[in-house]
């Protein structure tokens, strides 16, 4: 089984591709994180994990959600792991969450992406990410052939510097960086909701029309990036960003 959690949709693109490539069933962690549904769930032998990286390392949301999940049947789990430029030594805490589900750990793949991460980095324009895209295949391919093989991923680096970002300042980062409190909707809000309806962690509200967020944050950024009026901002980081989400890859360009 191929599950997945995503903010802003590559991760979601990613384990599609992989799904279909090994012709298993896809699972959705973002529905069940939010609905707070941690019934066992029936994974067969094998299972890859596809996510973004926060903090050098799998979102928070998940790794407690696989914490209090059982897997029922699984022995084997890859990781796969998407990001803007680095995963850090994430790979060395996959091993233990491995560990502690008593999984055989079959290794974690580093993916290229485009950047989603507005309350800090800049998102690329639609053609810049498209191409990010179209560079990322080769790596995707290498990842699906070793998975149709049943064989481990390769060892990613692993340096002082990676381990000095998964290590202490993935804490200190989420402590300090993963807050809520610079978003706040513009007076192009039209309070459609589509931030409510998207946030994993049940964090946003509508009050009087307009979104109103509380403290439990993951920054998955799908608020802000899939707002459609643009009407999000990130405190003065986000202005004049681009907002960055897969699907607006797919459509059509203008002719």
């Amino acid at each position: 089984m191929v599950l997945y959690f995503t903010g802003t949709g590559n991760s979601r693109y990613l384990a599609r591709r992989i799904a279909e490539g090994l012709e298993m069933p896809l699972y959705d962690l973002n529905a069940y994180i939010k609905a707070g549904d941690t019934a066992p769930v029936q994974t067969g032998r094998d299972v890859v994990l596809v996510t973004p990286t926060y903090a050098w390392r799998i979102p928070r949301v998940v790794s407690g959600w696989l914490g209090k999940t059982a897997l029922t049947g699984a022995e084997r789990i890859w990781f796969v792991m998407d990001c803007g430029s680095e995963i850090g030594n994430a790979a060395g805490y996959n091993r233990q969450l491995a560990a502690q589900k008593h999984l055989h750990y079959m290794g974690t793949a580093q993916i290229i992406m485009p950047e989603n991460y507005i309350a800090m980095f800049n998102a690329p324009q639609k053609e810049q990410a498209r191409s990010i895209v179209e560079q990322a295949e080769p790596e995707l391919q290498k990842v699906l052939t070793r998975l149709k093989a049943g064989q481990e991923f390769p060892p990613p680096r692993e340096n002082l510097y990676d381990r000095l970002m998964s290590g202490p300042v993935n804490p200190v980062f989420y402590r300090f960086f993963v807050k809520a409190d610079a978003f706040r909707a513009t007076d192009a809000c039209i309070g459609c909701g589509k931030c409510v309806e998207l946030c994993p962690l049940n964090n946003i509200r509508l009050e009087n029309g307009r979104p109103v967020w509380g403290k439990n944050c993951t920054h998955c950024m799908a608020c802000i990036c899939y707002c459609h009026k643009e009407a999000i901002e990130y405190g003065k980081k986000s202005r004049g960003k681009p907002r960055y989400h897969f699907e607006a890859l797919e459509k059509k360009q203008d002719v």
